[in-house]
């Protein structure tokens, strides 16, 4: 199961933005210790070749070190909840609290249009909500804001949209009549309106996992069914 570490009953996914961040940062250091010695050991002023190569291994190494700030893994399955680990916090998902998995899709006039990315569809928002942390909930409404977009334009075509779906108010309702305030209301917001264009309340971009979209939400459905059943067939 190459995209997946398998311990003790947990199945753990790697992004793609974490990929491969140490080797990038050691060779782009490398590279710019190496240049800055030959600069120093021949005579004469440095090169625009040279200059060239100083920026590209600077660039690398600055990738390379974002990269490491990256959580090893950014999902995390048990036989009780999903875990999504971002640099900023994480979220959980409890195994009944899924509807399902699917990839969003909005009219694109004759056909549909499939968003690079993963949505989750919950039964229940207010658990969800209860053990959102603000700060996460601030990065993702930011990170996420181009996804949403192309939602949204979609359904636009004349150019009107509501403001509601532009900007997210600070303050929500649930359906239960619980009341939220600031990032967490924006979060809930934005997760009404996504529902409401895609069907699916929660989105995760197909970055954060290294393996085919559909079929990781494929396992994800399955997990749904029968967590045990499902992480047991991934051991064997």
């Amino acid at each position: 199961f190459s995209m997946a570490n398998i311990k003790k009953h947990t199945l753990k996914y790697r992004a793609q933005g974490a990929k491969n961040g140490i080797e990038i940062l050691v060779v782009g250091s490398i590279g710019l210790i190496f240049i800055m010695l030959f600069n120093l050991l021949r005579p004469g002023e440095i090169s625009i070749i040279e200059i060239f190569l100083v920026s590209l291994c600077i660039a690398a190494i600055l990738i390379g070190f974002f990269k490491t700030q990256e959580p090893f893994y950014s999902i995390i399955l048990t036989e009780q909840q999903l875990t999504y680990q971002h640099k900023y916090g994480q979220w959980d998902l409890h195994q009944e609290n899924l509807h399902h998995c699917g990839i969003p899709k909005v009219d694109n006039g004759i056909d549909h249009l499939e968003l690079n990315a993963i949505g989750i569809k919950l039964n229940d928002i207010d658990t969800f909500l209860a053990a959102l942390a603000p700060r996460i909930a601030g990065k993702l409404l930011i990170e996420q804001r181009h996804l949403f977009m192309q939602v949204v334009q979609k359904n636009c075509k004349n150019g009107h949209c509501p403001s509601e779906w532009l900007v997210e108010d600070s303050k929500f309702r649930s359906k239960k009549g619980i009341d939220y305030n600031g990032l967490i209301a924006m979060f809930a917001n934005r997760a009404k309106h996504l529902q409401l264009l895609t069907g699916y309340d929660l989105l995760l971009p197909a970055s954060v996992i290294e393996s085919d979209i559909w079929e990781f939400c494929a396992n994800l459905n399955k997990w749904k069914r029968d967590p045990s059943q499902f992480i047991k067939s991934q051991c064997e």
